[in-house]
């Protein structure tokens, strides 16, 4: 019975269905912490302020960052609303190029 693949196994396997990771962090949790960072003066060191909310420093940093680029104060990140916008195009060509490959 181990040897029979069945269409859902087959369809994961190819990455046609795929689900987004869970969340490590609560958003409430994102949300609160970029907020303390932002209101605090002077600005606390990320390290040690990760440490007290329980979450690793390098994500800590990385939410204060897309925060930042969401609020339109960097140029070197895509905000939340252009990387979700770049997704869909992506899916779309995907798409568009397994119709081409069909077509063949």
């Amino acid at each position: 019975m181990r040897d029979v693949v069945t269409g859902v196994q087959m369809v994961l396997v190819r990455g046609d269905l795929t689900m987004p990771a869970p969340r490590k962090y609560p958003l409430e949790l994102r949300e609160r912490a970029v907020r303390m960072y932002r209101t605090a003066e002077p600005k606390p060191v990320i390290r040690r302020m990760a440490e007290d909310l329980g979450v690793h420093h390098e994500a800590l940093r990385n939410w204060i960052r897309q925060a930042e680029a969401d609020a339109g104060g960097r140029g070197d990140l895509l905000t939340t609303a252009e990387w979700v916008e770049l997704q869909a195009l992506r899916k779309e060509n995907d798409s568009g190029a397994q119709l081409v490959q069909v077509r063949r």
